[in-house]
């Protein structure tokens, strides 16, 4: 399970679960991942990680498809009075996952947005808060980045923070480059 929690947190963080936080599909991802080290076959033609990887983004996904039932309407459209933007904890990925898009003409045009949403933002960025956000997007935990770029965890907790602060303040903006 510790080997896996990387890819866990890779397969995680460009999803977005509505009514909860990074951590519930990262918990989620480890369901999927244990499923994976139960029913894993060595006599299959398939690695390990390549079974697991496709179990931790199942799970993700089936959690995902039943979280946008009606069932939770409520819930979902209610807003935490401790989450203000992107703070507290809570991740709003500007990226799509792949396998989540059944439209090609839509994930082009998502991707593009993305694009030009991540350019617009990194023009607000310091060079340590870009490198950390590249860092963070490639899922690596605030620990493992700090070990990574020599600071101290709390400098790059903070740069997460003023990250999110960013981002909230430019999607809020409606994408202007201002700020």
């Amino acid at each position: 399970m510790e080997r896996y929690q990387r890819l866990v947190r890779t397969c995680a963080r460009p999803a977005f679960l509505a009514g909860g936080d990074s951590e519930d599909l990262i918990q989620e991802g480890m369901m999927g991942l244990l499923k994976a080290i139960r029913e894993y076959d060595a006599e299959r033609e398939a690695s390990f990680r390549t079974f697991a990887e496709i179990c931790i983004r199942s799970r993700i996904r089936s959690v995902l498809r039943s979280s946008s039932r009606d069932k939770h309407k409520a819930l979902d459209r209610s807003i935490s009075f401790d989450t203000p933007g992107l703070d507290n904890g809570s991740r709003t990925s500007l990226l799509q996952d792949p396998l989540l898009e059944h439209d090609p003409e839509g994930s082009l045009i998502d991707r593009e947005h993305t694009a030009t949403l991540l350019s617009g933002v990194r023009k607000q960025l310091s060079a340590f808060e870009s490198r950390i956000l590249g860092l963070y997007l490639d899922g690596l935990s605030c620990r493992e980045i700090a070990e990574t770029v020599g600071r101290p965890p709390k400098s790059v907790d903070n740069a997460v923070q003023r990250i999110r602060r960013k981002v909230a303040r430019h999607l809020l903006s409606g994408g202007s480059s201002e700020s």
